[in-house]
């Protein structure tokens, strides 16, 4: 229950943070590297979704290739122009969420899909924390 309920403060204290004024960090970039950028979240948030098909389907298969899709293969395939536009204490949260993406590859291919949620809550976790700190508008 720890898990909802934090995640359920964040986005009320984003919604009030918002209403006023969004004190996340802004990430400055040009138009084509925010479109790059954006682009990779949502890549993200796609292997989020086929990882949690795949346990709710049992489809073991699915759930290493979307993990994959996000892993160390992607952020290493970052342009260095979008790159150098990301605060290092961005980085520290991104690199092992990547990490976290290629575990879960790893872990899926032998334990029970079933256990893989606590490890998908953790990957969520840490978008979450990004989120809560930066924006790219």
């Amino acid at each position: 229950m720890k898990a909802p309920l934090s995640i359920l403060l964040l986005l009320s204290f984003s919604c009030v943070a918002q209403a006023e004024e969004d004190p996340r960090y802004k990430l400055t970039m040009s138009e084509p590297h925010k479109i790059e950028f954006l682009s990779e979240m949502r890549q993200m948030l796609a292997s989020i979704n086929g990882i949690l098909e795949g346990i709710a389907n049992d489809n073991r298969e699915q759930v290493i290739q979307a993990a994959k899709y996000s892993g160390m293969r992607m952020a290493r395939a970052t342009p260095d122009e979008v790159r150098k536009h990301l605060p290092q204490e961005f980085q520290d949260i991104g690199g092992p969420t990547h990490k976290l993406f290629e575990e879960m590859a790893i872990r899926a291919e032998v334990e029970e899909l079933s256990d893989l949620i606590s490890l998908t809550a953790d990957i969520t976790s840490q978008c979450l924390a990004c989120h809560a700190r930066y924006r790219a508008d």
